[in-house]
């Protein structure tokens, strides 16, 4: 039997599938009365690309993407689609958001309860032969052939949420924003639906704006991710160099477990900076710390900690996941270190360890 993919393929084989458009957040400020929910954004998302917005609950992600559909009017900055400047505090720009060609996905998927998923699809097509033909494309495209004519109350949540992001694409969207979809599911079929939903969009080419406070969900799902917190944009990278090289203890410790031990500049190893830690010496990344008297927060991740015999540390606690182990150790300092290594040799609680640094040049912030 064809997966998803597979069918989506042979589809658009057979169709041209809608080009995704630019967006350009330039200077974005929006206010509820004396609060200051984003502040100062600016964010350049190419035609066709995945992003994740990445923060905790609060940060003012929702109400830029709201921004972004012309849900929220900011009071300063502007917002562009493709060419189109579809908001703009300065000269009072203000494109309805009807008429921004922008698809919403939000949490509950917000799918009308008395009619059928054709329907649900449907909702925002002409009703003509051209919006049939549409719908059973996309019935095909989301896996749903065969349950057109059930309610949405007898599906499963993830089978919602798909009817939910076949209505978004029926209109054939430049922009598609999703805000939290998945956060109503299960563990286990969230992670199954968001692999499907990534999939769908990036064979799709609609340029896909998710929010999320999930890191690995941003993660998977985002080409690059926009880490947001108190309102601003902190920091844009692809996930791999937002894990190894966030520019703040704060980034840091939220798109992954950190460590944050510590240090103090030792020296150099092949023309690269050095700290003095509670794990022995740690090479810094890029050689930009080099005053002796700066104390330092040194980023080792979990699985930059090697273990060996030894008497450094006590393991206090161990959750074994098969494809590896976490520990978490208590040093002869008195501080804790957390740890991940593959389970050939499985520790236990209250054993001796010895430990040290292993892995690429880290980053490290005066304190």
């Amino acid at each position: 039997m064809a997966t998803v993919l597979e069918r989506l393929v042979r589809t658009r084989a057979e169709q041209s599938a809608p080009r995704g458009a630019e967006v350009t957040i330039d200077g974005v400020t929006i206010r509820f009365g004396d609060t200051v929910a984003v502040d100062d954004a600016s964010l350049a998302i190419e035609a066709g690309a995945t992003v994740s917005l990445l923060g905790p609950s609060g940060c003012g992600k929702t109400s830029l993407l709201r921004a972004i559909a012309g849900l929220e009017r900011p009071v300063g900055g502007a917002v562009a689609i493709g060419s189109r400047t579809v908001s703009s505090a300065a000269d009072r720009t203000w494109v309805k958001p009807e008429r921004r060609n922008v698809g919403m996905v939000f949490q509950d998927g917000a799918l009308f309860p008395h009619l059928t998923v054709a329907q649900n699809i449907a909702f925002g097509l002409d009703r003509d032969g051209a919006a049939s033909h549409r719908v059973a494309e996309l019935l095909e495209l989301v896996d749903l052939v065969g349950l057109s004519g059930r309610l949405p109350e007898t599906l499963s949540g993830g089978q919602q949420q798909r009817v939910a992001l076949a209505r978004s694409l029926a209109p054939e969207p430049s922009v598609l924003l999703l805000d939290e979809p998945f956060s109503a599911l299960d563990a286990g079929l969230r992670v199954q639906v968001r692999s499907e939903v990534a999939g769908i969009l990036r064979e799709v080419g609609v340029t896909s704006i998710f929010v999320t406070h999930d890191q690995d969900e941003a993660f998977v799902l985002g080409d690059r991710v926009a880490v947001m917190g108190d309102g601003r944009i902190l920091q844009v990278g692809t996930p791999d160099e937002l894990y190894r090289r966030p520019t703040t203890p704060w980034v840091a410790s939220f798109v992954g477990e950190a460590n944050l031990l510590d240090g103090t500049p030792s020296g150099t190893i092949s023309g690269g900076s050095t700290a003095e830690t509670a794990i022995g010496v740690v090479p810094l990344a890029g050689g930009r710390v080099a005053d002796s008297r700066t104390r330092l927060s040194v980023l080792v991740r979990p699985e930059q900690v090697r273990l060996t015999d030894g008497d450094d540390a006590v393991v206090t606690t161990v959750e074994y996941y098969g494809h590896d182990v976490r520990y978490e150790l208590r040093l002869d300092d008195g501080s804790t270190l957390a740890a991940r290594t593959h389970p050939d040799q499985l520790l236990h609680a209250g054993d001796s360890v010895g430990v040290a640094f292993a892995g690429d040049p880290t980053e490290a912030w005066p304190t």
